[in-house]
C-alpha cells in the first residue's frame, strides 16, 4: 500500500499555507519506508503535526535548489538532535545536494553537523537513470524552472507516484509520469502560461495522456487558489473519471 499526506500545498509566498511538501508511506507486510518530498521554511511544521517517532523518516527528496523547497532541512535536521534520532537518514536530490544541505545548516545553525548524532547520506539522483534505493526504484527527468528542477517518478510493487516539484512539463517529464497512479502537479496558474510554472488545464491533459488515475493540484498561485477551488466542479467535469484533487494540508490520499 502507499499513503500520500499532503503536509502542504502552497506556494513560496502563501501566508495561509505551507511550502508544498508531501509524506508518502510504502508498506509492505511488515515494513515500511517513509519519504519526505521537498521541505521548504515552512514545511516542518506540517511534518511535526503528524506526530511521527523520531526514527520514522527514512530519507528526503529535494526537487531544486529554491528556498521553499529545501530550506526547511536545517530545522528537521536539529529537532532531530534535540529529539535522539539513531538512525541515518538520506537525502536524495540532483548533483550539489549535499554542499548545499550542509552550506545551510551551516548557515542557520554554525557547528551543529558535528553534533549530529545520526548519520547523514546523500544519495544523487539524475535523468536517464533507475535507481533502487529503500526497495524502491526512483527515476527523475527535467522540468522546465527558472532553476534546474527534478520531478520524481517513484515506483513501487503495483504502484507508482510522480511529483513534478516545480515547473512546466517538458517531454521528458510527461514521459516519465504516463501510466502512474497519482501525479503531483505544480499548477502555478489556470491556464496562463507563466515561464517556469505549470498548469491546471495542463495538468489535466497530461493526467489524461497519461492514463493516471489520480491528479493532486498543488503549489497554486495564492491569489488564484480560490479561483481554482469555485471552479472545481466545471474542472472535475472536464477531468472526467480522473479524480481531480485540490487537496488541503493534512488530507491524505491511498492507494
Amino acid at each position: 500500500m502507499v499513503e500520500v499526506v499532503f503536509l502542504g500545498v502552497g506556494e513560496a509566498f502563501d501566508e495561509n499555507n505551507y511550502n508544498t511538501s508531501l509524506l508518502a508511506t510504502f508498506s509492505q507486510e511488515s515494513a515500511s519506508t517513509v519519504l519526505m518530498l521537498d521541505c521548504g521554511f515552512t514545511a516542518p511544521m506540517g511534518f511535526w503535526k503528524q506526530g511521527l517517532e523520531v526514527d520514522a523518516l527514512d530519507g528526503i527528496w529535494v526537487s531544486h535548489f529554491h528556498g521553499d523547497h529545501f530550506l526547511g532541512l536545517p530545522a528537521i535536521l536539529v529537532r532531530f538532535l534535540e529529539e535522539g534520532r539513531k538512525k541515518a537518514l538520506t537525502i536524495l536530490g540532483q548533483k550539489g545536494i549535499k554542499d548545499l544541505i550542509l552550506n545551510s545548516l551551516d548557515i542557520a545553525y554554525p557547528n551543529f553537523y558535528k553534533k549530529l548524532q545520526f548519520q547523514l547520506v546523500f544519495s544523487e539522483i539524475e535523468p536517464n537513470k533507475d535507481y533502487d534505493i529503500f526497495g524502491l526504484n526512483l527515476k527523475s527527468a527535467e522540468s522546465a524552472h527558472s532553476q534546474r528542477n527534478l520531478a520524481l517518478r517513484i515506483d513501487f510493487p503495483g504502484k507508482s507516484i510522480y511529483y513534478s516539484g516545480d515547473g512546466s512539463p517538458t517531454r521528458e517529464s510527461l514521459t516519465l509520469a504516463k501510466g502512474s497512479d497519482l501525479i503531483v502537479q505544480e499548477t502555478f496558474s489556470i491556464e496562463a502560461e507563466i515561464f517556469g510554472h505549470g498548469t491546471v488545464l495542463g495538468a489535466i491533459k497530461m493526467a489524461h495522456e497519461g492514463k493516471s488515475a489520480h491528479l493532486a493540484l498543488v503549489h497554486i498561485q495564492r491569489k488564484t487558489r480560490e479561483k481554482v477551488f469555485n471552479s472545481m466542479e466545471y474542472l472535475r467535469k472536464l477531468a472526467g473519471p480522473l479524480n481531480l484533487i485540490l487537496p488541503e494540508p493534512n488530507d491524505r490520499i491511498a492507494l
